[in-house]
């Protein structure tokens, strides 16, 4: 006499399915995307990023960021036509191209990604916490876009891809997980000055809030451009990042 099988059951440390449509029942955006938007983008997520100054580090030590004014100066330009609107970008066109499941189009922006980076700090900034993204992801947030892009794209992953990717692999919204993505970036670069000028918490959060309407304008323009339009004009932050290399002292690992 045969045996039936009883169907495997979910394990209960995965999550069972990606986000409903709809909203919560105060109007806002389903729980569920709140949730894995906060867990993913946390400082508490093992991604290493507090160990990074994307060349903030040289930046004070140059004189160029002394106080949170020019911390916010800085940031300005960074955020608008720098490395962080160059994410953003990336970010917009990764999570399309997941969601539509367009091969082509998701390898191109992993590849570009990595080659966007103006020196090897930068480099190894994206593509380590990039890595350690995905596998956080894979052990606790799994999901098919994942792997679909571990059989798209053999190289390295930046970290605004594999954010991307998860997110647009579970069903998140674009626009909320951008300015997710966007605010966690922006905090980590202040907290990084707070740690150096040195500042206190409240002038990082009065800088915080500073930044508020260049990140939504940035985000904006970032959903907006294609590939083709993709570039920065932050120079003397790369050539910040460029300098962090040889600097004599360092906390921090760019």
């Amino acid at each position: 006499m045969g045996t039936s099988k009883r169907p495997a059951k979910a394990s209960p440390l995965l999550p069972a399915s990606a986000p409903k449509a709809g909203v919560s029942q105060d109007g806002g955006a389903p729980a569920p995307v709140l949730y894995r938007l906060m867990a993913w983008l946390s400082p508490a997520f093992p991604v290493g990023a507090f160990s990074y100054s994307s060349g903030i580090e040289w930046a004070v030590e140059a004189g160029d960021i002394k106080d949170a004014l020019t911390l916010q100066q800085w940031l300005n330009v960074v955020i608008a036509e720098g490395g962080v609107f160059c994410d953003a970008a990336i970010f917009a066109n990764a999570y399309r191209a997941t969601q539509a499941n367009d091969g082509a189009s998701l390898r191109m922006a992993a590849e570009f990604a990595v080659a966007l980076c103006p020196s090897r700090e930068r480099h190894l900034e994206t593509t380590s916490q990039g890595r350690a993204f995905v596998e956080a992801a894979r052990a606790a947030w799994p999901c098919a876009a994942l792997d679909r892009l571990a059989a798209t794209w053999d190289g390295a992953v930046a970290y605004p891809v594999a954010v991307a990717v998860t997110a647009a692999g579970h069903g998140v919204p674009l626009v909320p997980a951008l300015h997710a993505y966007l605010h966690a970036a922006v905090a980590n670069l202040i907290s990084a000055g707070v740690r150096l000028i040195p500042l206190g918490q409240t002038d990082g959060q009065r800088v915080l809030a500073a930044l508020e309407p260049v990140v939504v304008a940035t985000a904006e323009r970032a959903i907006a451009a294609p590939l083709d339009d993709i570039g920065g004009a932050a120079f003397r932050a790369d050539l910040a990042s460029m300098r962090h290399e040889t600097q004599y002292t360092r906390l921090f690992r760019s």
